[in-house]
């Protein structure tokens, strides 16, 4: 996939009659980059430019931050949201990390699967989360988690946990949906999507076989995701593209995902009313 084949993918949105785009711009995840970010941030958050991106979301931000901020700002990216460790008494650095970089969305992205097969170790998460977003509030930061397919893997009186975790997280508290982790978990991501309603602040684009095996990921549209009907179910919710693990070139498989969302209605950057 090339820059002009995305390009003109997104000359044809244009064109697209009564036009309606209320959710936010997509993003990627910078894991998906990490080899190539760890060889050369600057180049290769340049690169994601290039293709087209203008948001991304970093990962580790902590540990990352002194890096990218040069970096985001040679290359005119934004970070409106990231992920970062918040619970465990971290979430002052990630405070402090977010102001440095502009990011405003500080995502939790892993809490052990172990933790997750009682209500009262569920609730225990939820309430500490609830709290770190209570203290973020106080500092123009919202807090949100991301799942993996183990928090709709594991049931708990029949629901999945996930589920469980969002009825007892304070309204503070947002959530990334990874649709293609929910779908291996067993879950349908178009009904969760619909069931979690307005706490969904981001979506995790991915496609592939819906198997752990990451290295099977494909970009989006080329899986068995439902990818259209799991952005019609979310439709204020910012899609930011990942892959886990990817066999040919990752810079050209992100192309052909944002080229692919594109056709379904999402674009890169802020358009006037």
């Amino acid at each position: 996939m090339t820059i002009s084949a995305v390009e003109a993918a997104d000359a044809a949105l244009e064109h697209l009659e009564g036009e309606t785009v209320p959710r936010p711009p997509a993003s990627v995840q910078l894991y998906s980059v990490r080899d190539a970010l760890d060889a050369d941030a600057a180049a290769t958050l340049q690169r994601l430019a290039e293709i087209g991106l203008r948001s991304v979301e970093p990962y580790g931000l902590t540990q990352y931050v002194d890096v990218l901020e040069p970096a985001l700002a040679a290359a005119g990216l934004a970070a409106p949201t990231s992920h970062v460790t918040l619970l465990g008494g971290e979430h002052e650095a990630a405070f402090a990390a977010a102001r440095r970089v502009g990011v405003t969305t500080l995502i939790d992205p892993y809490v052990p699967e172990e933790q997750w097969t009682s209500r009262d170790a569920v609730a225990a998460i939820a309430a500490e989360l609830t709290e770190v977003a209570r203290r973020a509030a106080d500092e123009g930061l919202t807090v949100g988690y991301h799942n993996h397919w183990w928090e709709l893997e594991q049931h708990i009186d029949g629901t999945p946990a996930l589920e469980i975790f969002a009825d007892l997280l304070g309204d503070e508290v947002v959530l990334e949906v990874d649709a293609y982790w929910s779908a291996v978990g067993g879950v349908d991501p178009v009904g969760l999507l619909e069931r979690l309603g307005d706490r969904v602040v981001a979506i995790h684009v991915k496609d592939g076989p819906m198997t752990r095996d990451t290295g099977q990921q494909q970009p989006a549209g080329q899986g068995g995701m439902p990818l259209d009907a799991i952005l019609a179910a979310a439709p204020n919710a910012r899609p930011v593209l990942e892959f886990d693990e990817y066999a040919g070139d990752i810079f050209d498989g992100i192309a052909a995902s944002l080229a692919h969302v594109r056709t379904l209605g999402v674009v890169t950057e802020e358009r006037a009313a």
